[in-house]
């Protein structure tokens, strides 16, 4: 199934395609945006889940009109039917994908390499690179490709941009990125940090020094991305010179399910001692450590009850948490010499308090501190969260990775 250009008749008058839609596919999902480029507003957006078992589910929701939420269940073969259904959701709002207002299709690509450190019209070159790439993301270029291949059947007369989730941090000097193994077998297997959450890094950065009324330019800016995945980055004059995963996204800060940083050496006795292999120990680092490794629960807001219910292990789990947060801020001061804001941002960040609270107790002597009843308000608006005397800013700055993709496909290839 493909969606043509509708053919308008020559009298009709000129459409000035505005339009990106953006997508985001995972193994056995697709979440998916339409923006309208000229004002930057969201016009519909959608989430399918669970594509190939019998208990799918698409959530479509509308965002101008007032119109509610929809809603499907049942069986949704594979990535092209479930895009297929969203076009289907999009076409009852009048936003079919057969529309010539679509500019492009922006892509959200995990895993970029060192290659692609700026958006790119993906061609059949390109996808073969992001395939090469395979086995530094196992779990996440895949499902890319496979949502590229699916919109290019679609709409094969349509710009298919790949904005990669590592590319803002190509900045990184080598310094930085290498890590202290032999340089040939290193160079060999692509073995260096390359991190990950750069589109969100990259907006919350840029969104960061706006709030302080500044230059990108002319801020350094520790930006902690803390979600069920996790990332920190430090970021001098709007470039990325550290950050805290590495080849995959399990190097760094304690998460919802990854161990984060570990010595090395675990996985060899835990083969050894216990007999695990190969695979047993990426289960248990990806999938069985973090939060719920730790406590049983990886949700925020659950740990924080069982914490004033008395619970000590989900308060070692908070205290392991804080602590690995303080160090990487603590680093990041060293790398940046300077800060000019520390900014909090996704699920975790923009919302618990307590984390932002505990995450910054203790850093008076590097300039940090939070206010209590700026930090107790909820807002969907960056914020700053310090006292007025704090020499480094820390703020609440809300990401919004679509919206960067969108940006950034628009940018390569919409029309001025």
């Amino acid at each position: 199934m493909t969606f043509p250009v509708t053919d308008h008749e020559s009298t009709a008058a000129p459409v000035e395609p505005h339009r990106v839609l953006v997508l985001n596919s995972g193994s056995s999902s697709v979440k998916y945006q339409l923006l309208d480029m000229r004002d930057r507003s969201r016009l519909a957006s959608g989430l399918v889940e669970r594509i190939g078992e019998e208990t799918s589910r698409l959530v479509h929701t509308p965002l101008t009109g007032g119109a509610e939420p929809r809603e499907r269940t049942g069986r949704i073969a594979d990535h092209t039917a479930a895009l297929e259904a969203a076009a289907e959701e999009l076409a009852a709002d009048g936003l079919g994908l057969d529309s010539p207002e679509l500019a492009a299709i922006g892509h959200r690509v995990v895993h970029g390499g060192l290659r692609f450190s700026a958006p790119t019209v993906i061609t059949d070159e390109v996808l073969k690179e992001i395939e090469r790439l395979v086995p530094v993301a196992p779990l996440h270029n895949p499902a890319n490709i496979t949502g590229i291949r699916t919109a290019q059947a679609l709409r094969p007369d349509l710009p298919q941009v790949a904005v990669f989730d590592t590319a803002f941090h190509t900045t990184m000097p080598e310094a930085a990125a290498r890590y202290a193994i032999d340089v040939e077998t290193a160079d060999a297997h692509r073995i260096r940090r390359y991190g990950f959450h750069g589109t969100s890094h990259a907006y919350v950065s840029r969104k960061t020094a706006e709030l302080l009324g500044r230059a990108p330019e002319e801020v350094n800016i520790i930006v902690l991305h803390l979600g069920n995945g996790a990332s920190a980055s430090a970021v001098a004059g709007g470039r990325c010179v550290d950050t805290s995963m590495g080849l995959t996204p399990l190097e760094g800060l304690v998460m919802g399910t990854r161990s984060g940083d570990i010595d090395p050496a675990v996985t060899f006795h835990l083969k050894r001692v216990a007999g695990m292999s190969a695979d047993d120990i990426d289960v248990l680092l990806n999938k069985r450590s973090g939060l719920v490794g730790l406590c049983g629960d990886n949700d925020m807001r659950v740990i924080r009850r069982r914490i004033d219910e008395g619970d000590e292990r989900a308060a070692l789990a908070f205290d392991i948490y804080i602590h690995r947060l303080k160090k990487y801020i603590g680093a990041y001061t060293a790398v940046l010499g300077r800060v000019d804001a520390v900014a909090f941002t996704a699920g975790v960040g923009e919302n618990a308090a307590p984390v932002r609270e505990a995450a910054i107790a203790g850093l008076e002597q590097l300039g940090m501190a939070v206010d209590a009843s700026l930090n107790a308000v909820r807002s969907e608006e960056p914020r700053l969260i310090s006292p007025e005397y704090a020499r480094v800013a820390v703020a609440v700055v809300p990401t919004d990775e679509e919206l960067e993709i969108a940006d950034q496909t628009f940018a390569l290839v919409g029309r001025p």
